[in-house]
């Protein structure tokens, strides 16, 4: 299952995602973490030190080795050189899975250790002094999005990404990638004014898109925010003494974490899970050839001096079925 966590900058979704990524592993279940925001904080909130979380390759930086990997012998597309962060797979590309080894994993993945489990992170790479004004940040999180292109996952297998703040997640179609969408909002106007953005531009495309009240104090905060967002409210998350003992770097077990705050992340993976019966590898496909097609137009064909539509297998369709088991 592919699970995305949003919302403006300091909502508190770095946090969550990480006790998420936590429950997850906790239960056993396999899980890819992948941290996409422009702020690379989600290696520390998964309990790694400042110097650790800062060594960690960034898969902008191997964005070669990365098409080079999943390009494969497809014959559509004639040089690493030539794909794009929109590029999709087609007969020969070579897919990724959550639980297999592969060189992608090998250069860009690293395991955490979180309490007797581990999860996989990845990283796109912070966004240096030596970016401004040369480059954007979306030409590092396109690796997340090539990524994601060419993963098939299945039931009870998770990569959870947490995700550049705002809406910025719009400027490619990496926002149709996931089956679940948790956008984190305080129980404030400007909290909820990313989520009156992101139901808009999701409107259009099935995305499935739930809200998590954070940082609420009161009865009235969760008031607010079911009037704000209705039935997209999923659950609210309150004060918690063992999120702020994480905060100084000295978490207890997580099996301490607060019965409230631990039945919360069960209704998350509750309700991504029930995504899967949903899932629609052709519209899920479609979508990603509308975005490469689009991206082609604007920027790609001029760029890479080739005609990217080309590189569309009409007859291709992403799902578990082309999957070569592990």
């Amino acid at each position: 299952m592919k699970i995305a966590f949003v919302g403006k900058g300091g909502s508190g979704k770095t946090t969550l995602s990480s006790l998420f990524i936590r429950h997850l592993v906790a239960a056993g279940a396999p899980v890819v973490a992948i941290d996409a925001d422009i702020n690379q904080h989600l290696g520390p909130a998964l309990g790694l030190e400042e110097s650790e979380a800062a060594a960690l390759p960034a898969m902008g930086e191997r964005l070669s080795l990365i098409k080079d990997h999943l390009r494969g012998s497809n014959p559509r597309i004639a040089s690493a050189a030539t794909m794009i962060k929109t590029t999709p797979p087609g007969e020969g590309s070579r897919l990724v899975q959550v639980r297999e080894p592969n060189p992608v994993y090998d250069a860009c993945a690293r395991p955490v250790e979180l309490d007797g489990g581990a999860a996989r992170l990845m990283v796109t790479g912070p966004f240096t002094d030596a970016d401004l004004g040369v480059a954007c940040y979306h030409s590092k999180t396109g690796a997340v999005e090539l990524f994601l292109n060419h993963l098939v996952d299945g039931p009870d297998e998770y990569v959870v990404v947490d995700m550049t703040a705002g809406s910025d997640s719009f400027a490619s179609g990496m926002f149709t990638r996931f089956d679940m969408t948790f956008l984190v909002a305080e129980p404030t106007r400007k909290g909820v004014s990313v989520y009156r953005q992101y139901k808009e531009y999701a409107r259009d495309f099935g995305v499935a898109l739930k809200v998590v009240g954070n940082k609420i104090q009161a009865p009235d905060d969760v008031d607010f925010l079911r009037a704000e967002v209705g039935d997209d409210l999923l659950v609210a998350v309150g004060h918690s003494d063992w999120v702020r003992s994480m905060e100084k770097g000295r978490p207890p077990r997580f099996e301490l974490l607060e019965e409230a705050n631990s039945r919360a992340l069960h209704t998350l993976r509750a309700a991504a899970d029930a995504t899967y019966e949903l899932r629609d590898w052709e519209r899920y496909t479609r979508q990603m050839v509308h975005f490469h097609l689009k991206n082609a137009e604007a920027w790609g064909n001029e760029r890479t001096g080739v005609d990217l539509a080309a590189q569309v297998d009409p007859g291709f369709v992403l799902g578990e079925s082309v999957a070569t088991p592990v």
